[in-house]
């Protein structure tokens, strides 16, 4: 490992860097809690309305909606359940028992009265008086007291049957009275009408409740009853009136603004913890992508990028589609994870849209379909984009988007009842605008987000390969041998990039920009010079040479930085050649100076490099020293091409200028391969045609047209 490696790989370790990153994924948290619990919506109908306030405008609504009512369901409930009479249970025979006990007790007093022949009649009556449970007049008592033994035990026999019989039946205590009335139909019609009315007026003294409130059988009836309701299912259509100006507003009134999102209920501790919650979860997730591909974190820059992107479309999201109908199937969040698939990186995007289709939709209206038609659309033009080489693969993206978001409505929206064909297709249209506005504003902030921060993306690469850009006409212009040499080697690489894949549009228009320094002093280089022309390095000493040699490198890096050109193709004008040596004057020095290595400077031959970091520019320092060798010694067979592009290759390896690059053995053969058979193509022997004198040039010239033999049989 190089000592550069080394200091690179330790910079992506500091605990700056760690702590840069702890801060920004806390900050996006942060901001992304605050986006979900922050009520955004300032439209007048979604003021915070009460039950029992006064509406102060009409309310239509905005779209046609069919819901189960809970408000009105509950209230059918309630009245169900309040017109279920009481339960109660059956007659206790406990309580009869008990009152036939207290009955015989009280006849039993009553016989020991009749024969006390000691007290007076007065005096018994006085005692019949004081019996407990019974409230016996004195003409009552009187008339007990004067009956023979023989009606005695009769009235005494009849009471105990009367009261037997009617403690049998269910008496509640609201029905008390009732069933004392019922006594003397109940005396033995045998009896005399004095005698029956002293049963009756004995028996219903000890008449009491029998059957009680029994408040679970009650309880499980009015259960009973509210569970036979059907829910209550309430239908609007499009532009129905809600609300009307001036009417008071019901529950059931606020419920149904509720389900337009029309208006803001009150937010409860709940609605907080549910959305940090959500938010927590989702980053999360990004944390435990981010560690399976540690890779990622090692751009800095692109990762910061992201979350400036990502707290925009959240932000964005949540202040426009929040109480809205068809603008939430319009807002282009998959235009999000297309930037970053082109900026940052193509798995990155997927779990980074589902964060924000998980969080943009969060707590609205079809929250679960919403979430999945952005996921889905954004998923599909993601994966569709792939590297983008081409303009018309952002608008493949966006129509794959468009089907997919529209297979999305389908499914959740046409089942239900609610959904008419008009607002089926203004859905449907919805969802092929949000393909082309993604398509779109994706093409717009990448360009816009490319030059602010220096990025390449596919689009602006294809911009800078175009061969009217500025810089490319002046290399055509003033260095056209230069220009020839320069699409050769970005053939090549292209080539190779693919092969082992690299960033092969990249790797082409580095090449076409790295010798771009060539374009200001030409004439210096071979492949500009006529033939049989004087060479000007001829009369310069080898220092001076080299040092023009060298010279198109910081050239090129000011030509680059004055056409705009993004860094990354700046370092294949900085890295083509490394830290390698001026060969050719290196040793025309040497040979100067007798041989003697230590009166030569080599660093006064030494390009100023640094040498190649990444795989693309390292292929095209391998491609332009390959074709140089192949251009100067012409190998006759495919072999000797071979040995020639093999040689250059370990000389660059040996010298360690690959070093810094992650190419392997593997890359490295693969290389060999797609150089020898493009070198081959380019510089294969030609036929030498013999020499025709003046002659037979004349008759040649003469003779008619033949016509082409005829192919038919």
């Amino acid at each position: 490992m190089s000592e550069q490696t080394a200091t690179q790989r330790q910079t992506r370790g500091s605990p700056r860097r760690r702590l840069f990153l702890i801060i920004l994924w806390l900050a996006c948290l942060a901001v992304s809690i605050l986006a979900l619990i922050m009520p955004f919506s300032t439209r007048q109908a979604s003021l915070r309305l009460q039950e029992g306030d006064v509406a102060g405008q009409e309310v239509l609504a905005p779209r046609a909606l069919t819901y189960q009512s809970e408000v009105l369901s509950d209230q059918r409930r309630d009245e169900a359940a309040e017109a279920v009479a009481g339960v109660y249970g059956p007659p206790d025979a406990d309580v009869a028992r008990n009152q036939l006990q207290e009955l015989q007790t009280a006849l039993n007093f009553i016989d020991t009265v009749r024969q006390d022949n000691f007290a007076s009649l007065e005096q018994k009556i006085s005692d019949l008086s004081a019996l407990q449970n019974v409230n016996l007049g004195r003409e009552s008592a009187q008339a007990i007291l004067l009956l023979n033994e023989n009606d005695w035990q009769n009235v005494k026999q009849e009471t105990i049957v009367v009261l037997e019989q009617i403690m049998r039946s269910s008496i509640r205590q609201n029905r008390l009275e009732e069933a004392r009335r019922s006594i003397p139909a109940l005396v033995s019609l045998s009896i005399a009408e004095d005698q029956a009315n002293l049963v009756a007026e004995l028996a219903g003294a000890f008449v009491v409740p029998n059957s009680f409130y029994s408040e679970s059988l009650s309880q499980a009836a009015q259960d009973e009853a509210r569970a036979a309701v059907q829910p209550v299912v309430r239908i609007f259509l499009s532009n129905e009136v809600v609300l009307t100006r001036g009417q008071v507003i019901t529950a059931a009134d606020v419920e149904a603004l509720q389900q337009f999102g029309l208006v803001q209920p009150e937010a409860r501790w709940q609605d907080y913890l549910g959305a940090i919650t959500l938010a927590v979860a989702c980053f999360g997730l990004v944390v435990l992508f981010l560690r399976f591909r540690s890779k990622l974190l090692e751009d800095v820059r692109g990762l910061t990028i992201v979350a400036a992107l990502f707290v925009f479309f959240l932000f964005a999201a949540r202040l426009v589609i929040a109480n809205r109908t068809v603008i939430p199937y319009i807002f282009p969040v998959a235009s999000f994870g297309l930037l970053v698939a082109t900026l940052y990186s193509v798995q990155g995007a997927i779990v980074f849209s589902f964060v924000l289709s998980a969080l943009a939709a969060y707590n609205l209206p079809n929250a679960f379909d919403l979430t999945l038609y952005f996921f889905i659309g954004s998923l599909f033009g993601i994966l569709l984009l792939k590297r983008a080489q081409r303009i018309t693969a952002y608008f493949t993206a966006g129509a794959a988007i468009a089907v997919a978001s529209a297979g999305v409505l389908l499914a959740y929206r046409l089942p239900l009842a609610s959904t008419d064909a008009l607002g089926m297709l203004t859905l449907l249209g919805a969802a092929g605008v949000n393909g082309i506005a993604s398509a779109s504003i994706t093409i717009v902030l990448q360009l816009f987000l490319a030059q602010w921060l220096g990025l390449t993306t596919p689009v602006q690469l294809l911009e800078l390969s175009r061969p009217d850009h500025p810089l490319l006409q002046f290399i055509l212009r003033n260095a056209p041998g230069t220009y020839q040499h320069s699409l050769l080697i970005a053939n090549l690489s292209e080539q190779a990039a693919e092969a082992i894949g690299a960033d092969a549009l990249l790797t082409r228009v580095g090449s076409l920009y790295h010798d771009a320094g060539k374009a200001r002093q030409p004439h210096y280089f071979i492949e500009n010079q006529v033939p049989g022309s004087k060479n000007p390095h001829e009369e310069l000493s080898p220092k001076e040479s080299a040092k023009i040699i060298i010279r198109h490198v910081p050239d090129g890096v000011q030509l680059a930085v004055k056409n705009r050109l993004p860094k990354r193709l700046i370092f294949f004008i900085e890295e083509h050649h490394g830290t390698l040596i001026t060969r050719y004057q290196y040793a025309k020095a040497l040979e100067a100076a007798g041989g003697d290595e230590k009166k030569v400077n080599i660093n006064d031959f030494r390009y100023p490099g640094p040498r190649p970091q990444s795989r693309e520019t390292a292929l095209v320092m391998l491609a332009d020293g390959c074709e140089a060798r192949t251009r100067a010694e012409r190998p006759k067979t495919k072999e000797e091409l071979r040995v020639l592009v093999k040689d250059v290759m370990d000389n660059r390896l040996s010298q360690g200028q690959l070093d810094d690059t992650n190419l392997t053995m593997s890359d490295m053969h693969t290389v060999l391969e797609v150089f020898v058979s493009g070198l081959r193509g380019v510089y294969h022997p030609r036929l030498i045609y013999p020499e025709l004198d003046e002659k037979t040039i004349s008759a040649l010239d003469t003779q008619p047209n033949l016509k082409p033999a005829s192919t038919e049989k």
